[in-house]
């Protein structure tokens, strides 16, 4: 499988916002280059093997995306809902949400670039890069790699220990989105809670989720790729028989045999996705909740708190609890109020 990679030149203050917006558009692998010095904690979660450029921030940022090349001339792009288009269109596309991102962020000169690549160049070569890591009491590694040092003492004073391999689907754990659902998870759920993972990719916050004593997690995806990972995933580390994972989408009015099949009478409702999947999903996500259930939301840039706050406090079955800062990413938990 052949892939059209599209960079664009960024700046460092935009790349957040763009990779958002790319993921709106149904863009697939994005990836981001930039100068910015990795933190301590960065580079605990990193195996790096090149030698690092420490030039120092200098404002300048890449942002990447891929698409798959059909080979007809057309291209497929991925999102909520998968289509079928060509380059011309789609670079319209992209200049168009450069412009209006424009308006109020500095992007740069905005220039995009194309080039191709195969699909093994990022469904492989992403596990040289990322090692072990905590989110407080849970430590997350690859599957290839065993622990040592700080970690390793962790998992003997009793931390959960995930192994994970998110091949093509999103969540090694690594992202502050996912980590502020981590940190929420170990903060809210309670031995023998019932789960509901919206948008669970690698089934990272699921699999987490029983690690620390949920009963049983439903998760869904939009991406065949997720579902196979996560189950995957949860064999692996032993909860297969309390996650079930299915495509679909729960915000689409259409899909009745996956909302009958997810059911009810959740205690804990996670979404680790966009702001706007979450402004749609709140609309609804009450309907699967216990109440006194929490909803924990993550996946929101700083930019849109307010928009998705807004949101939240305008639905009457919710209110929100806390809202938790990582980097330019917020994490908003919200309760059912009772009935």
């Amino acid at each position: 499988m052949n892939w059209k990679k599209y960079t664009i030149e960024t700046t460092t203050d935009a790349e957040d916002i763009l990779s958002e917006e790319l993921s709106e558009l149904g863009a697939c692998g994005i990836e981001l280059e930039d100068n910015v010095p990795l933190t301590e904690e960065e580079l605990k979660g990193m195996f790096v093997d090149l030698p690092l450029d420490l030039s120092g921030d200098d404002g300048l940022a890449k942002v990447s995306f891929y698409a798959e090349d059909r080979g007809d001339g057309t291209i497929s792009l991925g999102g909520d809902e998968p289509r079928v288009t060509d380059e011309r269109t789609l670079l319209a596309e992209v200049r168009e949400m450069l412009a209006r991102v424009g308006a109020y962020c500095n992007i740069g000169t905005g220039n995009i670039t194309v080039s191709e690549t195969k699909n093994v160049d990022w469904e492989n070569n992403w596990k040289a890069y990322w090692h072990a890591f905590a989110v407080d009491r849970v430590v997350i590694k690859p599957s290839w790699e065993d622990l040592s040092g700080d970690l390793l003492a962790l998992a003997e004073e009793g931390a959960v220990v995930l192994d994970m391999d998110p091949g093509t689907a999103f969540g090694t754990g690594s992202h502050e989105t996912t980590q502020l659902c981590i940190r929420a998870l170990q903060k809210y759920l309670k031995p023998g809670d019932a789960v509901l993972d919206v948008g669970t990719g690698s089934g990272i916050l699921a699999i987490t989720a029983c690690a620390l004593g949920a009963d049983r997690a439903f998760g869904t995806d939009l991406d065949e790729a997720a579902v196979g990972a996560a189950a995957e995933n949860a064999e692996r580390n032993g909860v297969a028989d309390r996650i079930t994972v299915v495509r679909g989408n729960l915000i689409d009015p259409a899909e009745t045999d996956l909302k009958n099949r997810a059911g009810a009478e959740y205690d804990i409702v996670t979404a680790n996705i966009l702001a706007p999947v979450i402004i749609e999903l709140q609309k609804t996500v009450a309907d699967y909740m216990k109440p006194g259930a929490y909803f924990l939301a993550s996946g929101i840039l700083d930019v849109k708190e307010e928009e998705v706050k807004a949101a939240i406090v305008s639905n009457p079955m919710l209110e929100i609890c806390e809202t938790a800062h990582q980097g330019e990413w917020v994490g908003i938990v919200a309760r059912k109020v009772s009935e």
